[in-house]
């Protein structure tokens, strides 16, 4: 379900990280069906090939996978000059991300690491890397980023999530302002629940145990997030025509968080046994993704 033309990304090249699965892909398929040329890039090689595939098949326009850790500036930029030896990008969707339920007080430093050198640094290098070329070459440009509406409320039980979104939250308003004179665009959208495989896995690892966050029954329209209803916000901010919208970061949740619990804060009532259960499911969905990444 779509409000918006076939064609109404036509002539856009459209780079998508962690396009390969989840909401990702969802937002690849969207762009892709509306005209544009779409890049998607991750370490899982595997499955941007395979989404690549299948979706440049279903929607006739040119989708192209790269494999890449955005966490390391050489293979960014190894990647961007391929892309651009093609055409230039004309946006970016910041979308990779690494997120899992716990305790603050069990993080390892690893952990730690493991969210923030994703969200962050690697937002933040991809960013700076395409908005480099995009300034040199007196380009337009327009850059979104997935966050989550804890960059207002923060959240407890995924504080290396809630920090480093928060710091793309900033960098999303501060660089707003200081390139917006070179004519790029930088906006977020901050998803309520949208149920994706993968991800839930992390946020919701334990059957019988409920937190507001991944709740349906505490968004005010009693439900979860549909695709399409994503889609064309991703769609909106990527389109012509709404260029003087810029430094907004835009909940999409139904009003969950302006009227619920949209955090994790219902979890400070489990057990160190439970907890002691989600980390093992947790650990398991890792190593499988981990084992994809290395068959890929």
């Amino acid at each position: 379900m779509t409000p918006f033309r076939k064609d109404c990304l036509a002539g856009k090249s459209i780079l998508v990280t962690g396009g390969g699965g989840g909401l990702g892909r969802e937002i690849t398929a969207a762009l892709a069906a509306h005209g544009a040329m779409v890049h998607i890039c991750g370490r899982r090689e595997g499955l941007l090939q395979e989404t690549a595939a299948k979706l440049q098949a279903e929607t006739g326009s040119k989708i192209v996978p790269h494999g890449c850790d955005i966490r390391d500036p050489a293979a960014i930029d190894a990647m961007l000059d391929g892309i651009w030896s093609e055409r230039p990008l004309t946006g970016l969707v910041n979308n990779a991300a690494a997120n899992f339920i716990a305790p603050t007080k069990s993080l390892s430093p690893r952990g730690y690491d493991t969210i923030r050198s994703t969200v962050m640094d690697g937002t933040f290098y991809m960013t700076l890397a395409v908005g480099k070329r995009w300034i040199e070459g007196d380009l337009p440009g327009a850059v979104v980023s997935n966050l989550v509406t804890w960059v207002w409320t923060g959240s407890p039980f995924v504080v290396p999530s809630a920090m480093a979104k928060t710091a793309i939250h900033a960098m999303t308003m501060s660089l707003a302002v200081e390139w917006a004179g070179y004519g790029i665009r930088l906006n977020a959208t901050a998803p309520g629940p949208f149920p994706t495989e993968g991800a839930w896995e992390k946020l919701s690892p334990v059957p019988g145990t409920k937190a507001g966050a991944t709740s349906d029954d505490q968004v005010p329209m009693r439900r979860y997030g549909r695709m399409h209803e994503l889609q064309n916000l991703l769609i909106f901010l990527m389109a012509d025509g709404c260029d003087y919208l810029t430094g907004q970061t835009i909940a999409i949740d139904g009003g969950h968080h302006l009227a619920a619990p949209s955090t994790f804060a219902d979890l400070t009532e489990l057990s160190d046994e439970t907890w002691a259960e989600a980390r093992e499911a947790i650990r398991a969905t890792s190593a499988r993704d981990k084992a994809q990444r290395t068959t890929g």
